[in-house]
Formats: C-alpha cells, structure tokens, sequence
C-alpha cells in the first residue's frame, strides 16, 4: 500500500503552485468529461497493470496516474517544476533527434506534451503516443485535437508494447525513468531496441542523474517513490546493456538531461516497412507493420 510522503512539495510547495493555477477552471474542465465512458475507448484487455505503478502515489496524488485528478492536474503543475521552462526542457529532446523519423513512438507519453511537441516537429511522421493511463491518454487526445494535430494514442505497456519488431525510426521517452524502478527502465529499453529499424534512435529525456546524486535534497522534493533508484543508476550504461551504440548525453540547464543511443547496423537481413496513414485509435484495423497486417 502506498504511503504518503512529507516531502517538500507538500509541505512548502504545492501551496505556493495551488495559488498559480485556476482551480476552478481545472473542476469545470474535470466534470465536463464522462472519465469512464472517455477511458473505455482506450482500455485494452491485454494491458496488465504492474504493481509498481498501481501501487503507488506519485506527485501527492492518491491512486497515482490511474485517476483523472492526476490527467487533469498534471500540465497545470508541470509548467511550475521544470527549471527554467517546461517547452525549454521538452524542446531539447526534439533538437536531439538525429533521424528523420517516418513513424514515432513515444513512449509514457501521460499527456502528451512532448508528443505534440514531436508531430508539430515531423508533421509527415506517424506518431504514436503510449501510456498505462486511459485518463491521461484521454487529455492527450483532447489536446492533440485542439492543436488540430492527428496522433494515434494508444494503452500500453512501455516495457511490453505488444508492437512488431523494427517499425519505428525514433523511440522517446520523456520524464518516464524517474518514475520506474531500474530493472524496468532497462526493460523499456530492450523494448526500445527491439521496436527500432537499424539506424534507428532512442532518446529518454529525465532528471540529471549526476545533479540529483550530489544534490540529495532534491530527491525529497516531490513524492517519488523511485526517484533514488533512478539517481543511482546510468541511463547511458542501460543503454549500453540494451544494445545501442554512440551512447552519449547532454546536460539540459542543470536539473535534467537527454541521452541519446543508436540502433547499431546488424549482418541479419534489414527489415523495412511502408508507411501508413492513421485516421483513428483502432491500429489493429489498419494495415500497419507494426502489428503486421497487411492492408
């Protein structure tokens, strides 16, 4: 059973932000959507929900991403805590991208910032935005669609996708790391490797692990409950365990950073797929590759 943390955050903080953001108008927004109805487009059956993540609060929020208070609330915060800007810190993982990505996959992408923030850097690239929270995907969907911006959303497993292997040029994954323990960041990353065409790039944008392990009060900022786990490890060496070559990362202001690895080129016959165009949530209805039917 998750504990309530007495970080920083509750106790200084969130006061301080909770005068910042309309309140009211989060409400209105909140009881404005049928949560459930809205959630059962993009539930799947297949999807198990692991118990590091369902058992846990994160960010003061009892239930942790698996309620609407936490899709509803997540933008509103976010915008506060990322030093110095939030589209600062999104917008270095899109300058960091070296391909030229036909199809994207991010992955974790909660509400869909930095997915966004991708097609509107690759409008011609199919995007896909994953997530194990029906709620947060719901507010994706509502804010791609005012952006009039057309990507697919889709409940999943960063760890386990259920994709077919080499469909995707670029793989990301924004401010997901710090919130997994460390067996399953490198899980996401074999998944990563697996999904990558050779070439291919995958790019995690998180916390500056080398800042929060000389600055230790950080880690008791928020309530996160795996974040000195994530402090303690190496998301290049995990990189490097997973199979992708010119690992390197760059230090985005002081607080976070973005490591970049490539798909090295293999002996094996290179697959290659045909882009498609997707016009809804349903991908197992289309002749995608990335669940290998063919149109």
């Amino acid at each position: 059973m998750a504990v309530r943390q007495d970080t920083i955050w509750e106790r200084f903080l969130s006061p301080v932000v909770r005068l910042l953001i309309d309140e009211d108008g989060l409400r209105r927004y909140a009881d404005s959507i049928d949560w459930e109805k809205e959630c059962d487009r993009y539930r799947r059956d297949d999807v198990i929900i692991p118990s590091y993540y369902s058992s846990q609060n994160f960010h003061g929020i009892t239930g942790g991403y698996l309620t609407y208070d936490a899709a509803v609330t997540y933008d509103p915060v976010t915008q506060y805590v990322l030093p110095p800007n939030e589209g600062i810190v999104r917008q270095a993982l899109v300058d960091a991208v070296q391909v030229k990505p036909r199809r994207i996959l991010d992955l974790g992408c909660g509400t869909g910032s930095t997915t966004l923030m991708l097609k509107q850097a690759f409008p011609e690239a199919e995007v896909i935005g994953l997530d194990l929270s029906p709620y947060m995907l719901v507010r994706a969907e509502d804010k791609a669609r005012n952006a009039g911006l057309e990507i697919v959303w889709r409940h999943g497993s960063a760890e386990k996708t259920g994709l077919r292997d080499a469909t995707f040029d670029l793989v990301t994954a924004s401010l997901l790391f710090h919130e997994t323990p460390d067996a399953v960041s490198l899980a996401i990353l074999r998944e990563s490797f697996r999904l990558l065409v050779t070439g291919g790039q995958v790019l995690i944008l998180d916390g500056n692990q080398k800042t929060l392990r000389q600055l230790e009060w950080l880690n008791d900022v928020f309530e996160e409950p795996y974040i000195r786990e994530y402090a303690a490890s190496s998301t290049e060496a995990n990189m490097g365990a997973a199979g992708f070559e010119a690992v390197r990362s760059q230090d985005v202001w002081w607080i976070n950073q973005v490591t970049s690895g490539i798909k090295p080129i293999a002996t094996e016959n290179v697959r290659h797929y045909t882009p498609t165009s997707v016009d809804n949530n349903d991908l197992e209805g289309l002749g995608s590759p990335a669940f290998g039917i063919t149109a």
